[in-house]
């Protein structure tokens, strides 16, 4: 009996400790950030899908050269249902959602101030067409991330209205015969609803970002993780990203 005690308690030992081993030596697999900001685009309002946009520029045009990356407005763009009743087939609605009275635009610039005789031009107007602001923009030393922001003299942009803006380039002096290469959009400066404005009160930049993101802001997102980003590549990226502008995600702010 003694003799089978022990050699009970050997081969109780033996099959334990592998497992203690096993599980000791196990690490949990390592977790993905899934707090990064994704925009989630508003729903389209009604009678949408009957102006377009365009938030790409054609690759080459007037004398400009071939670009790697073309022309982009950093806003997202939404496939827009046809409608049979107004025989409209707009396939793309361009732009989004803003609480600035003066915001500020964002956009790739592939093109590059030694390009001899090219200009740029911003262009903002209302509803009903009227110029409210229009701007030369300098091109930049080398290909990257520019920025529009209406000056302070510019009437502000009112609640509930939308407008269009626009930005082209053009590669020759001689405009009159020349067709710019171009994107354009819609803007809309939107009131926050009491309970969002009270989120915002206390809320960090990063806790901004996901509030404007989960409630269809996109220019105040972008805008906020735009000055973050020499701190946090990785929120600016996954923004662009979740709208489909993974390929700019990278690119440099450039002046």
């Amino acid at each position: 009996m003694k003799w089978m005690l022990i050699i009970a308690l050997i081969l109780s030992s033996t099959t334990q400790y592998p497992m203690q081993v096993i599980a000791q030596t196990q690490k949990p697999a390592p977790q993905k950030n899934t707090n990064r900001p994704k925009f989630i685009p508003p729903k389209l309002p009604p009678g949408a899908g009957t102006v377009s946009g365009r938030r790409t520029g054609m690759g080459s045009r007037d004398n400009c050269p071939a670009v790697t990356t073309e022309l982009t407005a950093l806003v997202p763009s939404v496939k827009a249902p046809t409608s049979k009743e107004a025989n409209t087939s707009v396939s793309e609605i361009v732009g989004g959602l803003t609480t600035s009275s003066r915001p500020t635009f964002w956009f790739y610039m592939p093109y590059t101030n030694n390009l001899s005789g090219a200009s740029a031009q911003f262009t903002l107007q209302d509803s009903a067409g009227n110029e409210v602001y229009k701007n030369t923009i300098a091109l930049p030393s080398q290909p990257g991330v520019i920025d529009i922001t209406l000056p302070s003299n510019v009437a502000s942009l009112e609640i509930d209205k939308t407008y269009r803006w626009f930005l082209k380039v053009r590669c020759t002096q001689q405009q009159a015969a020349s067709v710019p290469i171009y994107v354009e959009g819609d803007i809309q400066r939107v009131n926050l609803t009491p309970n969002i404005v009270q989120q915002l009160e206390t809320a960090t930049p990063q806790q901004k970002v996901t509030i404007y993101v989960t409630n269809g802001i996109w220019f105040d997102s972008i805008n906020i993780l735009a000055q973050l980003r020499s701190s946090n590549e990785a929120d600016w990226q996954s923004l662009l990203q979740s709208v489909g502008l993974g390929n700019i995600a990278t690119a440099p702010f450039t002046k």
